[in-house]
């Protein structure tokens, strides 16, 4: 079957400039065009999917058939071979190493320090303070990813460090992946400061596990876990790049997920008085006034709901694939070695799967509708084999978080201040002003 060319292209460049510059309007676009349609990155032809069924393919189905694409051999250089870039045999054992430090009773240990986290930081509130509250999630979730990775070794200025550093490192990180590698060497102001970002976050966590190698002592977290882990097949453990690897994974996949979901959370629920009434109830009458635990992240259905639809709205712009072998994807034959694209912003939009996709409706995840939703159109972590191994941190993180603060004040957006967003790997929001309100 022929593929469709996206309308735009130009030589040299191919489909860039308009990806770059119309961003998710350009991604969204595609659907029009075809279930498979090539878009060009500079040189590079890459096949981009856009029916859910066929991703649902592409990462579950025939997920044995695809490894990594493009993207993440840019990525590898920064964030070295930790579970998000690395492929193959080496992933999957790295992959029964770190699923451990995840695993349900781990995080269900893990959900009092979310809650301490987030009391301790509305603890600094006052009523009619006016914050920034997208700083304040920022901070909230390196607070708890430092708390579950490295218990409290680090001391406040290494954690300060970390919070100044990370969010520079994700959000110049698709950038840099985009850019091509001559002009990453440039020296821009860009590219040193994600370099200089990327140093620190090295030698923190490298210094630190180092000294965790000479102590000996089981600490309790994620970095001892880590450093315990062994191959169930060699008994071997991991170098001490491998754990620095892998914190480095765990710091910027996590960190972004809770943050960026909590800030938009709050803002929608600051938009949709009904819902807020809702999620307000709904905690006053599953806590009644105490903080929230591990359990009673399953009783808060409609908080989850809110959870979901916020993950919808506000998911990762793009990701890809390379196929291992020849292999067919709605009647087009990809060829060995083919870079396969998919966006799940543009799917969680698609109103052939989500009516009305740019409204916030939570209650399309009520049982009954969410059943109705086609598998592979909702991959806010993504699915199969190379699903996000962190999915479960984060989704606690932010239900517990939001029900702690919902359970004392409201945000209340300041008048004439829109939020303005920035779009880099998602949307970022800039400037979300919020007062605190007690609630009555």
């Amino acid at each position: 079957m022929p593929v469709p060319v996206a309308p735009g292209r130009l030589p040299l460049l191919g489909h860039t400039l308009p990806m770059m510059r119309e961003r998710h309007k350009f991604t969204a676009s595609l659907r029009n065009h075809g279930d498979v349609v090539r878009v060009d990155l500079g040189t590079m032809r890459t096949y981009f999917v856009t029916n859910p069924r066929l991703v649902h393919e592409l990462l579950v189905t025939k997920g044995s058939a695809f490894r990594k694409g493009a993207l993440f051999d840019k990525f590898r250089p920064f964030f070295g071979n930790g579970l998000a870039t690395s492929d193959g045999a080496f992933h999957r054992r790295q992959r029964r190493m770190v699923r451990p430090a995840l695993h349900r009773d781990r995080v269900a240990r893990y959900a009092e320090a979310m809650a301490r986290a987030t009391a301790e930081l509305t603890a600094t509130w006052r009523p009619g303070q006016v914050r920034a509250v997208e700083r304040d999630t920022q901070a909230l979730a390196v607070t708890i990813a430092c708390q579950a990775l490295f218990s409290t070794e680090l001391d406040r200025r290494a954690i300060d460090e970390v919070r100044r550093s990370i969010f520079t490192v994700i959000r110049n990180g698709m950038v840099r992946a985009l850019t091509p590698p001559l002009v990453g060497k440039l020296p821009l102001p860009g590219n040193r400061e994600f370099d200089r970002a990327i140093g620190r976050m090295r030698g923190i966590v490298l210094d630190l596990v180092r000294r965790r190698r000479e102590d000996g002592v089981d600490h309790g977290d994620l970095l001892s876990t880590l450093l315990d882990a062994q191959d169930a097949d060699t008994g071997a453990g991991m170098s001490d790049q491998q754990v620095h690897d892998e914190v480095l994974t765990l710091l910027v996949g996590g960190v972004e997920t809770t943050a960026l979901a909590l800030a938009w959370t709050f803002h929608e629920l600051a938009r949709h008085p009904e819902v807020e009434r809702r999620v307000h109830a709904e905690v006053d009458r599953v806590l009644d006034g105490r903080a929230p635990a591990f359990a009673d992240v399953g009783k808060l259905a409609y908080l989850n709901q809110v959870v979901n639809e916020v993950l919808r709205m506000y998911p990762i712009w793009f990701l890809m694939r390379r196929a291992l072998v020849p292999v067919e994807l709605g009647g087009v034959t990809l060829p060995e070695g083919a870079e396969v694209i998919f966006s799940p912003h543009a799917l969680h939009h698609d109103p052939a799967s989500f009516a009305d996709p740019h409204r916030f409706d939570p209650d399309r995840w009520s049982p009954e509708r969410a059943a109705e939703v086609p598998k592979g159109a909702f991959v806010p972590f993504g699915a199969g084999a190379r699903q996000c191994v962190g999915n479960l941190f984060a989704q606690t993180e932010i239900a517990i978080a939001v029900a702690t603060v919902a359970a004392r004040w409201r945000l209340v957006p300041l008048p004439d201040k829109p939020v303005r967003v920035k779009f880099t790997s998602t949307a970022y929001p800039s400037d979300m002003l919020m007062t605190v309100v007690p609630r009555q």
